[in-house]
This record gives structure tokens, sequence and C-alpha cells, in this order.
């Protein structure tokens, strides 16, 4: 996708926007995060590092639910993020997401905000 360019894409479970603002790439998925849906999240995140925009910021508050399958997908994208100069950014996650960050001690390799206009303050 172009620069200033709205794109989505929808899978049944997951609808996935992604946009640029400022220096961030924000990437929105709504709905269900799993195995069946994760490469929907995937795409638009490897798409963004590729196109020289590192700094992934993941508007997570319209994300009901994740599995190991979409963590492993952030997780992916962090380490492409970081060996870019960038990072990846979670913001406004619901209870039941988070949850899965903090069992799994995956919040703390990432930067979390509590919302998507902090996370683009940053």
């Amino acid at each position: 996708m172009d620069r200033g360019t709205v794109g989505s894409a929808n899978r049944g479970r997951l609808q996935v926007e992604a946009r640029t603002v400022g220096r961030s790439e924000v990437v929105t998925p709504a709905g269900e995060l799993d195995h069946h849906t994760a490469d929907l999240l995937r795409e638009p995140l490897e798409s963004a590092v590729e196109q020289g925009r590192a700094r992934l910021v993941v508007d997570c508050s319209q994300l009901e639910f994740c599995d190991s399958t979409g963590l492993n997908v952030l997780l992916g994208a962090r380490l492409k993020a970081e060996a870019a100069g960038g990072g990846v950014h979670l913001a406004g996650m619901l209870p039941v997401v988070a949850r899965v960050f903090e069992i799994t001690g995956a919040e703390a390799v990432f930067t979390v905000h509590g919302s998507l206009e902090e996370a683009l303050e940053d």
C-alpha cells in the first residue's frame, strides 16, 4: 500500500485495516486472531516493514481474541521491525487479550500503551 492510503482485508472472523499515521504504520485487527486468520495480520505488518515503515502500532482495541498463533505473528513482526530500526507498539488491549500477553510474559517484550492516541504520541 502507498503512504496515505487505507487498506483492509477480511476473512470471516477477522478484519484488518492498515494506514499510515505520521511516522507509524497503524494496523487495526478487529475480531478473532487465531491459526485461521493470522496471515491477515502478518501480511500488512511485514509489508509495512518491507516498505520502510518499521514503527508499527497495532491498535488492539477491537481485538476480541488472540491465541498463540496470533501472538507469534506479533512476535515475528517485532523481530523484523527491530531489525529495521523500529518496533511494535500495542495499544488499547481488551482485558481478555491483555491476559494472554500477561500469562505468556509477552507483554515484557512489547511497548504497551493504554490507547492508540498514547501510542502515536510516543
